[in-house]
């Protein structure tokens, strides 16, 4: 009979996106349980992955009462389905779950820590938000940070004392790079954005917000628009105004200038990848960005900011350059760089597939975390 696996995320989007795949790898060897809040996607997952999956609600914001009935939920959940694993990421589903988990004698609680909020925020936010990581990783019993750079800042902050180890190179579920590769498509790709040949085309595919950087990519593009007439940049992503808007005009601008392809949020971004020449992604704070490795999967160069993830994907002119963070003229200066400098980029995108093949492989990543989950035996 085989050992029980719940797998838990705060939002089921995250489940779908995240970690795509893993629940049916991993249901080879456990019986695998998807938990998480349900937008409309929950059911999908467990047709995709062929596991069960289980809705609680759970909210992304600090919400006490929610939250306390949450708790409650997962709780009684953890008693009924007795797992042997429990193992959750996402930063509010993940604290709810290790404490529950642990008030139900779950055996192995794993907490896998994508992402430290608590790092763009200030004052008192900053101190409660630090204070709930303690608490999850207090409330674990594994904790597996996504990275050098998340575990570095866990050690810093004095988070927690728990050894800590990365899976693998890092990555909470790798990439299929069969799935990223070129195909062979790039001049249709291109004529359908109103590419020409001698366009230089920057991608860039996110939340288009003022934490990935726009304002600073904004200001760029404008200067860029008179020097580098032919430098373009690709657009895939959603605004989110309510919550972290731009400033000034930028979000018009990004809409309408002759230079910017603004497509919006995409659910296969391969195509526009394919029609790219170099991705751009100058955010103030990731915890392992899948984007720059779909990025180098598909033979692009990147030019990324030095913080957590992307300075470990990203090695120094051999796959991409890295720069400050917040530095619109550093990211102006590396993008003019990329344009006038076609042999050197050329160089780099020769490189940029094989570095991300033989380190982020999707299947090596998913056998080296049931490689952990069977070490707990």
């Amino acid at each position: 009979m085989k050992k029980k696996l719940l797998r838990l995320t705060t939002s089921d989007i995250s489940l779908d996106s995240l970690i795509k795949g893993q629940l049916h790898f991993m249901s080879q060897f456990y019986e695998v349980v998807g938990v998480s809040n349900n937008t409309g996607k929950l059911e999908a997952v467990a047709q995709r992955e062929r596991v069960r999956t289980v809705e609680i609600p759970m909210h992304r914001e600090i919400a006490p009462l929610a939250d306390l009935k949450c708790l409650w939920l997962l709780y009684r959940l953890f008693l009924r389905e007795r797992p042997y694993i429990l193992h959750a990421n996402t930063p509010k589903g993940s604290l709810l779950a290790m404490i529950a988990g642990m008030f139900a004698r779950v055996p192995h609680r794993i907490y896998t820590v994508t992402g430290l909020r608590y790092q763009g925020a200030r004052g008192m936010l900053r101190k409660v938000l630090m204070t709930m990581e303690r608490l999850t990783c207090l409330c674990a019993n594994k904790v597996i940070p996504e990275g050098a750079g998340v575990k570095k800042a866990l050690e810093a902050d004095h988070i927690t004392r728990k050894p800590l180890k990365i899976v693998l190179n890092g990555n909470i579920n790798g990439i299929d790079t069969a799935f990223f590769a070129p195909k062979g498509t790039r001049a249709e790709r291109r004529t359908a954005l109103n590419l020409a040949e001698t366009d230089f085309a920057f991608i860039f595919i996110g939340r288009i917000v003022a934490d990935k950087g726009m304002n600073e990519l904004a200001t760029c593009m404008r200067r860029l628009e008179s020097t580098h007439p032919h430098c373009k940049l690709i657009l895939v992503g959603n605004f989110e105004t309510d919550l972290d808007p731009l400033s000034d005009d930028n979000e018009q601008f990004f809409k309408t200038a002759p230079n910017i392809r603004f497509v919006g949020f995409q659910n296969d971004v391969r195509p526009y990848l394919e029609a790219a020449d170099a991705l751009v992604f100058p955010s103030y704070r990731e915890g392992f960005p899948n984007v720059v490795m779909q990025a180098g999967a598909m033979s692009l160069p990147a030019i990324v900011t030095d913080i957590n993830g992307c300075n470990e994907i990203i090695v120094e002119s051999r796959n991409g350059r890295i720069i400050p963070p917040r530095d619109a003229d550093a990211l102006h200066k590396m993008m003019q760089f990329f344009v006038d400098n076609p042999r050197e980029i050329q160089k780099m995108a020769t490189q940029a597939r094989e570095m991300i093949c033989t380190r982020y492989e999707q299947h090596d990543v998913w056998q080296a975390l049931l490689e952990e989950y069977r070490n707990l035996e």
